[in-house]
């Protein structure tokens, strides 16, 4: 049987017109790639895939002719030869970036909307026994999702709530019980949780903890429910993932493994919990925003222009189609969980 060429090992960045229809290349011998040239195909079993977009869109179009979601990049290509490369900057040129430092808000600045936060150094939201910490929102940059912390002595934290917005939870230490909506689920670290719009939570731990709560879309607070009611969504009752190192995906040498996702009834988003060795990725660029939590290890996030240090408790902001590279310099890897939207497949990248 033919097998399909691979044209590019690397996805196709395009913008679609509604109604608009494509042929897209299957065959992967077309000269006009990612599309149909309406010749190459001739003599093999392939035929171009025709696609009508219903709106505008941006989107990534499969070079490796692998994905298991035609015409569109699945992240097949990250496993194949060439689809997972390290960054080729000369030592010279990483050297004349601008060295971001962090500034006295616990903020470090690189291109564009990019930015590292050290929640540690990060000031707000002090209460008697926890506090509420804005990490990342549209005040800040963000454009699709917002992430607080919660830090909690002891005892139980006010109800949370944010309306029609979806949360996505995942704590980061402490162990303990978060109750959604009148249901109780207990909870360890490294834990992640879904609290469906309209519905609201609060975690109870006898020592500290910490636990990152991502809004999506965003918001620009996290406000307390006064009169909390039990309007839990039934339809999806298991809210809470934990890891299970047979559920890893491969990415290249690094691995990672969905946690809140379409299973828990997360459309559009998902939370997913990774690893990355001592290596340097390739520039690469996303279509949703990411923002990432550094659980372990240390590294370089490097842009275009500017570079800065990260390591263990800093949070990464990743606006969308921003060029980027996070290297990890220690031997023992870095551990992190993101959060990426509007998307839901964080192995795919161009």
């Amino acid at each position: 049987m033919q097998e399909a060429v691979i044209a590019s090992p690397k996805p196709y960045y395009r913008e679609l017109k509604a109604n608009r229809p494509i042929a897209w290349c299957r065959c992967g011998r077309s000269e006009r790639q990612p599309f149909c040239d309406g010749r190459s195909h001739e003599g093999t079993a392939f035929k171009p895939l025709v696609y009508r977009p219903r709106a505008d869109e941006e989107v990534l179009l499969c070079g490796c002719k692998r994905t298991g979601t035609p015409p569109f990049c699945d992240g097949t290509h990250n496993n194949l030869p060439g689809g997972y490369s390290t960054d080729l900057r000369s030592d010279e040129e990483r050297g004349a970036l601008r060295r971001s430092t962090t500034a006295a808000d616990g903020i470090a600045r690189l291109d564009g909307r990019c930015y590292v936060a050290s929640p540690a150094r990060m000031a707000g939201g002090q209460g008697a026994h926890s506090r509420t910490l804005k990490i990342i929102s549209r005040s800040l940059g963000a454009e699709h999702q917002a992430l607080f912390l919660v830090e909690l002595k002891s005892g139980s934290s006010p109800a949370f709530g944010t309306g029609s917005a979806d949360m996505v939870l995942f704590l980061a230490r402490g162990s303990g019980s978060v109750t959604i909506s009148g249901r109780d689920f207990a909870v360890r670290e490294g834990d992640g949780l879904h609290v469906h719009p309209n519905e609201w939570f609060r975690i109870a731990s006898p020592a500290d903890c910490r636990l990152f709560v991502s809004t999506l879309p965003g918001v620009e607070e996290l406000e307390q429910v006064a009169t909390p009611t039990s309007e839990f969504d039934a339809r999806f009752p298991n809210r809470l993932v934990s890891v299970d190192q047979t559920m890893r995906s491969e990415m290249g040498p690094r691995y990672f493994q969905m946690l809140v996702d379409k299973a828990a009834g997360l459309e559009g988003a998902a939370q997913f919990i990774g690893h990355i060795p001592q290596s340097r990725a390739e520039m690469h660029r996303h279509l949703y925003e990411e923002a990432l939590i550094v659980l372990s290890g240390e590294g370089i996030l490097w842009n275009e222009e500017s570079c800065t240090d990260v390591t263990a408790g800093d949070v990464i902001f990743l606006p969308r189609k921003h060029a980027h590279s996070l290297e990890c310099i220690g031997a023992a890897g870095m551990d992190v969980v993101g959060v990426i939207y509007p998307g839901d497949n964080p192995s795919i990248n161009y």
